[in-house]
């Protein structure tokens, strides 16, 4: 799986037990935990297939049998991991989970860049199980290497399969929400379709662990249920937090510098007599620039302290908020465009400029503005 993010430097709880192109691999307490429950599972059929190992000989290779199918989750991230730094998108980290595990990066740009990178995955995995497979058909029967290519072709075979079922978070999911981005033209049409599949593929997990047994008159396998109850439940929870992403789209879509824009009146004072006489008062904004450049705007609660009888003789700048330069932004720009040219300025003023085609002040936009905007429409 893989998993697009904008955190910065924050790395999730685990055990770092190694770097590629210097993103860590975590390892989660539960990855160590699915591996103790593997060999449990395993042991069995170890025996099954090697009766002359003893009791703790087949929880050893149980053991290896699980490290084998989370190592085959490893190489599946690594080749996400790989492709992404190919296409130019950053890696944060690789972690392995109780479930398997994700890839944290950056967003792909654009739908082809995210389909590779979702399809280089479970291609890895495909081309390890041919592999496993051809060795396999080389080997003694009965051996334990004939036991070891037998679950490496079979563990990748299901890591490959797995993935590709076509609901987020699965890489199939990832897939699917690429050619719907393409041939829409909107990533959250992509993000909403592929998450709601998720929520189906989430119950249809669970629903498939007890209804195929009945289905054959056999009693649901308890260890089955739990693992397919403990997946179904991460992949719907993740499948609500990718429809959240959709939302959060949409409303970056909705957004347009001009709407959010406050009203301005734009004026040339020394003092504050040279000000409107409605200045403080519920109107617009008060700009003052001087010889075309924008030194603030008026801190109407600072103006409401000074008496009238005295503005004659208070300079301007005692009540003014002033817009450092860069403090602009473009009255033009809508959607992602103007939502990350206001993440840009709000790094120098909370409160910014707006300017027109002619590059004259038409309004003033704050930051806390859009974020309502943006939390008001998800």
């Amino acid at each position: 799986m893989q998993q697009a993010t904008d955190r910065d430097g924050r790395r999730e709880r685990g055990l770092v037990v190694g770097r590629f192109g210097g993103a860590p691999i975590v390892v989660r307490p539960g990855w160590l935990l699915a591996t103790a429950l593997l060999a449990v599972v395993s042991a069995p059929v170890a025996r099954a297939v090697l009766p002359d190992l003893s009791s703790a000989g087949a929880y050893v290779v149980g053991a290896g049998f699980g490290l084998l199918l989370l190592g085959s989750v490893l190489v599946h991230e690594l080749a996400h991991a790989w492709t992404a730094r190919r296409r130019g998108i950053a890696v944060r980290q690789i972690v392995l989970t109780l479930v398997g595990g994700h890839t944290e990066m950056a967003e792909a740009r654009t739908p082809a860049t995210s389909a590779l990178v979702a399809v280089a995955g479970p291609l890895a995995n495909v081309v390890l199980a041919v592999g496993a497979w051809g060795v396999l058909r080389s080997t003694e029967p009965g051996t334990v290497w004939q036991a070891v290519f037998a679950v490496l072709a079979s563990s990748n075979a299901i890591v490959a399969v797995f993935n590709l079922l076509p609901g987020l978070p699965m890489d199939g999911g990832w897939i699917l929400e690429a050619l719907v981005w393409r041939l829409t033209g909107r990533r959250r049409t992509g993000t909403r379709a592929a998450a709601m599949i998720g929520r189906v593929v989430a119950i249809g997990l669970l629903l498939g662990a007890v209804v195929i047994p009945l289905a054959q008159d056999t009693d649901p396998n308890l260890t089955a249920v739990v693992w397919a109850a403990v997946i179904g439940v991460t992949l719907w929870t993740s499948a609500g937090d990718f429809l959240r992403v959709a939302a959060f789209r949409g409303a970056v879509e909705g957004v347009a510098v001009t709407d959010l824009a406050r009203p301005v009146l734009v004026v040339q004072a020394r003092t504050l007599a040279d000000l409107p006489d409605d200045s403080g008062g519920a109107g617009p904004d008060v700009v003052v620039v001087s010889g075309g450049q924008v030194l603030g705007y008026v801190d109407d609660g600072a103006l409401a302290t000074v008496p009238h009888g005295r503005r004659a003789a208070t300079p301007v700048e005692a009540v003014l908020v002033p817009l450092p330069a860069g403090a602009s932004i473009d009255a033009a720009l809508t959607g992602a465009d103007a939502v990350r040219a206001v993440g840009e300025v709000a790094r120098l003023s909370p409160v910014m400029a707006v300017r027109g085609p002619d590059g004259a002040v038409v309004g003033l936009l704050r930051y806390t503005d859009v974020v309502a905007a943006l939390r008001g429409a998800t």
